[in-house]
């Protein structure tokens, strides 16, 4: 397949280099110093399961010099999505399939609003990676897991030809015809350790051992289960015990992306990680009083990095 990666962060960028790697024709979508690291001397991946570098990697930041391609690996900020989808739009063809791996859980319906919901494949992923340096990802985690499915859970013969190119980057690839509840599962455990971790401003192993602190985490948990199911997506009666014990698996130095971006100051996916909970809270008629105290307390430096970004 002809592959674009439209967010050569820690995400797009790991995953994109495995799928170079084993020989998948990929095209990295960066900017800057990043993208003049990347043309100058490849994609260095430093990786628990060992180092790599692509080189020569195809890069640049205008997507119009490509042409049309297969498949778009979208992993950009969601704060990024409808700037980001515009600017790929040249590269999406009668048959191009948009694979986001983004955090949030609303990307499909973003991006397909865009570009037409003909074009969406839902998926989600569970990976602890981010940019080291400019051409460097670091990938921190042993485990690095896609899953994806069709909308409506059906069965479609670009589904398996996306999954049997994604199977190639050696990376777990689940199929899923579940993709929504999987999806929410996995926001679950980001939107929880985000919030937690953003007003903790402490590592997962400082947090996941505290007590009270656990017991927020809990909680977080909880309020993100009963708002899916309050959109009609009932996720395991478990969800908070197995979310609970995936944290607890985690490496004790782990900061999400959205707390390292609050920590150095930067503009954060506050409003898709933390404030969606309360948004569809209300609209459920759903108490959701963590995440809201965690949105009130965070919004404030949320608005100081927008003043900040945009005066730049």
């Amino acid at each position: 397949m002809k592959i674009v990666i439209m967010g050569t962060g820690g995400v797009g960028g790991y995953y994109g280099a495995l799928l170079a790697r084993a020989g998948q024709d990929v095209t990295f979508i960066a900017r800057g110093e990043h993208l003049r690291a990347i043309r100058q001397n490849g994609l260095r991946i430093k990786s628990v399961n060992g180092e790599f570098t692509v080189f020569p990697a195809a890069a640049t930041d205008c997507p119009a010099d490509i042409g049309v391609v297969d498949l778009v690996i979208f992993a950009t900020k969601t704060y990024q999505t409808e700037d980001a989808v515009r600017l790929i739009r040249p590269v999406i063809g009668k048959d191009t399939v948009i694979v986001p791996l983004q955090n949030g859980i609303d990307s499909v319906e973003r991006i397909g609003a865009i570009v037409g919901m003909l074009h969406m494949l839902a998926a989600t992923t569970w990976i602890y990676s981010a940019v080291e340096a400019p051409g460097i990802i670091g990938h921190y985690s042993k485990f690095g897991r896609i899953a994806i499915g069709e909308i409506d859970g059906s069965d479609t013969p670009r589904l398996q030809a996306v999954y049997e190119t994604l199977r190639t980057s050696g990376t777990e690839i689940e199929l899923s015809h579940e993709i929504q509840k999987r999806i929410w599962t996995k926001f679950a455990f980001i939107s929880a350790i985000s919030a937690v971790g953003c007003l903790t401003r402490a590592a997962i192993g400082e947090f996941r051992d505290v007590p009270e602190t656990r017991a927020l985490l809990a909680a977080a948990i909880a309020e993100v289960a009963a708002v899916a199911g309050s959109k009609g997506i009932e996720l395991d009666a478990g969800i908070v015990d197995t979310t609970m014990a995936f944290i607890d698996s985690n490496p004790p130095d782990m900061k999400p992306s959205m707390q390292r971006d609050v920590e150095a100051g930067r503009l954060s996916e506050l409003e898709s990680m933390v404030g969606v909970i309360p948004r569809f809270g209300r609209l459920g008629h759903l108490p959701t009083p963590v995440m809201d105290f965690a949105y009130a307390m965070l919004k404030p430096a949320e608005l100081l990095a927008q003043k900040a970004h945009d005066k730049a």
